[in-house]
């Protein structure tokens, strides 16, 4: 171990769970509750009738007024109303690059402050819009402010936790995001009730709660020892370091990511070292990641619930019910992860909930194929419900996996020279195909009609077979020894860890 000093049995630093690391942790994970928010409250106030009478016209008359229709799958197609959705997630892709610049040289709070500043200015626009220009230019804000929050937020959590709850620590910012979009769901429920069409404003407008929220935990954070360290100011990163473990003896983890860093300092371009070869697996397992955590289908469920439901044929209150129910189990479920990561560990929890959600959607476009017709009307209750529960199974089996772990993951692999250049390509990938499915689902719904549940279950196929033969499991395994104990350990991944390399980097840690 570079540094040298003791650690416990398994590699682990002594370390306490201190109030200031959970008290740090829930502070910095309200950045998912403010990304879930706005994931939420978009589906939701598409499927209200004043929202859509006044900004998409069009869509009120085929949805509302009952225009003829040559399928009810596509009563929802509609580029404009599928960019009031996605454009969020293209500024989010932009914004990130920026953000990796100053997460690394102002530090993760700095970044968590700029994020919460920036959505509530969004927040503003989208409450108060007037026109479409109006509302496009708040949801780019609001992608600006999630791509400085994803940026930072997991990096933070990843180092600000004892390895052996990192994980739970670190799923805290997903536990975030499903309680933003249950919370949006039961604000778009009650907001649908009022009276004289302006209800999708107060559902909007709410959204500056969570970004407020945010922005006050910043101001009272501290910032991590890593990026203390990092940045030159040596002394504040032994003692914020000492006063978040909990104990004296922090000499040797302070050793670690002295050495860390040091290394990290003769890296000048983080994004041109993180094509190295060396850096190869993590790259690759990291894109693979985001790319799979979209084309679950989740986004696409979680987006356009109460639309989803809608052409199912449930009415208006049902369907924004149908969507506060799979939140609930949405939140419920990631309680489980938070639980089970660090004792099961990443791998066993991504490969039962790709079983889980392959089934429960190949069961439902059966049903949908067989039930729902281009012209038909609602579905009967019964299957109305067994096609909610089984929404609910997919969305247990992501909540538990695929939501958090493609987070987790990618944050405690990279080495601190690349960790903020990784994270900000993960964000990066994560939010481009986001912003694909966000722009293409209504689309794709029209042209695959009940196939799109098979076009995603396809999918989980696919990763699901990643994540059995590449993915490595990173169980409790302290972030900076992840080469030694995790890349040179694995089958594959080990050829491309060069022995010249770690010899090099060696000698510049030790001066020799």
């Amino acid at each position: 171990m570079a540094g040298g000093g003791f650690t416990t049995s398994g590699g682990e630093f002594e370390a306490k769970i201190t109030p200031i690391v959970i008290l740090s942790c829930m502070m910095a994970a309200t950045g998912g509750l403010m990304f879930g928010y706005d994931i939420g409250v978009s589906g939701g106030v598409t499927s209200m009738p004043a929202f859509l009478k006044e900004f998409f016209p069009e869509v009120y008359r085929k949805t509302v007024e009952e225009e003829e229709l040559d399928s009810n799958y596509c009563k929802y197609d509609n580029e404009k109303l599928q960019l009031f959705t996605s454009c969020l997630y293209l500024a989010g892709l932009m914004a990130t690059f920026l953000a990796s610049h100053i997460t690394r040289r102002q530090g993760r709070r700095a970044t968590m402050l700029i994020s919460g500043f920036i959505f509530i200015a969004g927040v503003a626009f989208n409450a108060a819009a007037q026109n479409l220009a109006m509302l496009i230019i708040g949801r780019v804000l609001l992608g600006s402010g999630v791509g400085f929050a994803n940026q930072a937020v997991p990096v933070f959590l990843s180092e600000i936790a004892p390895s052996r709850i990192r994980g739970a620590l670190n799923i805290l910012f997903q536990l975030n995001i499903t309680l933003g979009i249950l919370f949006s769901n039961l604000v778009n429920y009650a907001t649908n009730k009022i009276k004289g069409g302006w209800g999708w404003r107060l559902s909007l407008g709410l959204g500056g709660l969570p970004a407020l929220l945010l922005t006050l935990g910043a101001f009272l954070v501290v910032d991590t020892p890593n990026s203390l360290i990092e940045r030159g100011h040596l002394e504040e990163g032994k003692s914020v370091l000492r006063k978040i473990r909990g104990i004296d003896n922090i000499e040797p983890e302070f050793l670690e990511l002295l050495d860390a860093s040091r290394v990290a300092k003769e890296v000048k371009h983080p994004f041109r070292n993180i094509l190295k070869r060396k850096n190869r697996p993590q790259l690759v397992i990291s894109i693979a990641l985001q790319i799979f955590q979209q084309f679950t289908g989740i986004n696409a469920i979680m987006f356009y619930a109460p639309v989803l439901f809608n052409t199912l044929g449930f009415k208006n209150d049902a369907s924004l019910y149908s969507a506060v129910i799979t939140g609930a189990v949405n939140v419920v479920s990631t309680v489980v992860s938070i639980y089970s990561v660090d004792r099961l560990g990443r791998k066993m929890l991504l490969l039962e909930a790709g079983a889980q959600m392959f089934l429960s959607q190949l069961v439902i476009a059966v049903i949908i194929g067989m039930k729902v017709k281009d012209h038909s009307e609602d579905l009967s209750k019964g299957f109305a419900v067994l096609v909610v529960v089984l929404v609910c199974i997919f969305v247990s089996a992501f909540a538990w996996s695929w939501g958090p772990l493609s987070w987790l993951i990618p944050s405690e692999i990279f080495p601190l020279e690349t960790r903020s250049a990784g994270q900000s390509i993960a964000v990066c990938v994560n939010l481009l195909c986001t912003f694909v499915i966000a722009q293409a689902f209504l689309s794709m719904l029209c042209f695959f009609k009940f196939g799109i549940f098979l076009f995603f279950s396809g999918c989980v196929l696919i990763m699901s077979t990643f994540v059995l033969l590449l993915l490595p499991e990173t169980k409790n395994v302290p972030i900076e020894e992840m080469t030694e104990r995790v890349w040179k350990q694995h089958w594959l991944w080990n050829r491309f860890i060069d022995e010249d390399d770690c010899v090099k980097e060696e000698k510049v840690v030790t001066g020799n």
